[in-house]
């Protein structure tokens, strides 16, 4: 029920205490703006980690090679270990049930690419099929290059958008026309973009048998790029991909005759390994967020016993003059609580409001590496400042529990 005479005593005792209530709440609001910045951070930093990875396949793997840095069956260190097509092959074949989309890399280098009389200043690459979805590419017009063209070696080309809006004049249609490389007709057969952004849209693809024949480079590959298949759990997947990516350093050591504990001659990058650490961080650092903002919520809620103290101690006479009239002692408690409770509920809600808005106006806007709209869940937010007002009602209830076992007498001497 709701009893007016209560809260007209409530708003009396703030109204006389107007600077230590207002402080005390500005406590509490604090700790829950604090909280809920610092969540919204945290989440922000996730979506920030999951859209770098994003922009390609979350589960691929990257392996090159360098130069040998130690002494192996008699040959010495500072060998060049080259990829090579039956590398390729034979992964193909011995991990075909881990592996989902495959493709080798040749970089062609050294070459003069004009699409008319334009000069065209980005880099080609002869890639196979499955290339287009390990980089998480989408085609804007035509296709991508596909196993007829590497079988025929066919002279066929796909570029970008960015390439487009740079080098194909208004209303003009690319995919009629031919880029010249190095003096070789390639026919334009597909537009493409990348989830990445224009960074990632300053290559040429072309078959790789085709760039291997036509650009001398015989069986040589540059990288070897693969996506694993998918596994039922993100734990279960970043296992399997480190086996794999053991298994595959083992035979390419094994095959160009590298030392096993050799670390530099053969070099792998697995996206899933890496989304683990990166995931393990942001984990850490929110749990960090959640402590330094429920320790600031704690010293709030310290706050409000504290300030339901001295209204105790203010009120000890008036306390002892309702018992002396025959008030119950849960109705001394219920009055100091109800007050306890109104702080905490309003100051926190404040503090959920002013953080809310804040997140809501500058998350969208901040541009900043690894950070992408920071934002928290409102259902979280609202637990959160339901769980401080339980605080704060545990909080008043140690100072009621004193005013209602204070005797009458020594409250009636009490100055």
């Amino acid at each position: 029920m709701f009893d007016l005479e209560r809260w007209q005593e409530i708003f009396d005792t703030i109204r006389k205490n107007k600077l230590r209530t207002f402080l005390t709440g500005v406590s509490v609001a604090s700790g829950i703006f604090i909280l809920v910045v610092l969540l919204g951070f945290g989440q922000g930093m996730q979506n920030g980690i999951a859209r770098e990875f994003a922009a390609d396949a979350s589960n691929r793997i990257w392996v090159w090679t360098e130069v040998t840095t130690k002494e192996y069956k008699g040959l010495n260190p500072g060998r060049p270990i080259q990829l090579r097509n039956e590398n390729h092959a034979y992964i193909q074949q011995q991990f075909s049930e881990q592996l989902e989309h495959k493709s080798p890399v040749f970089r062609v280098r050294n070459v003069q690419v004009n699409y008319g009389n334009e000069s065209v200043g980005y880099s080609v690459q002869g890639v196979s099929s499955g290339y287009q979805f390990i980089e998480n590419e989408y085609m804007s017009q035509g296709r991508f290059i596909n196993q007829s063209d590497e079988e025929n070696a066919s002279k066929v080309a796909v570029i970008s958008n960015k390439i487009k809006r740079e080098v194909v004049k208004e209303g003009e249609d690319a995919m009629a026309e031919f880029l010249d490389i190095s003096g070789i007709k390639f026919k334009i057969i597909g537009i493409y973009g990348d989830m990445g952004g224009e960074r990632e849209e300053e290559r040429i693809f072309i078959p790789i048998s085709t760039a291997q024949r036509v650009f001398n480079g015989a069986d040589r590959i540059n990288n070897l790029t693969y996506t694993f298949q998918p596994a039922a759990t993100f734990e279960e997947a970043v296992a399997e991909s480190i086996a794999v990516e053991n298994e595959l350093k083992a035979y390419l050591k094994e095959a160009h005759i590298v030392a096993p504990d050799d670390t530099s001659a053969v070099s792998t990058w697995n996206s899933l390994e890496e989304a683990k650490r990166y995931y393990s961080l942001t984990g850490n650092i929110k749990f960090f967020f959640w402590f330094v903002g429920i320790c600031t919520i704690i010293a709030g809620v310290v706050g409000v016993s504290n300030i339901m103290l001295i209204v105790v101690k203010d009120r000890t006479r008036e306390i002892g003059i309702r018992k002396a009239l025959g008030a119950k002692p849960w109705s001394i408690i219920g009055m100091i609580l109800q007050e306890s409770i109104f702080v905490t509920a309003i100051s926190g809600f404040a503090g959920l409001i002013a953080s809310m808005g804040l997140l809501e106006l500058v998350g969208p806007n901040i541009e900043v590496d690894y950070v992408e709209n920071p934002s928290v869940s409102f259902t979280v937010a609202f637990t959160t400042v339901i769980v401080l007002i339980i605080a704060g009602a545990v909080a008043g209830f140690f100072p009621a529990w004193r005013a209602a076992k204070i005797h009458v007498v020594n409250a009636l001497k009490d100055e």
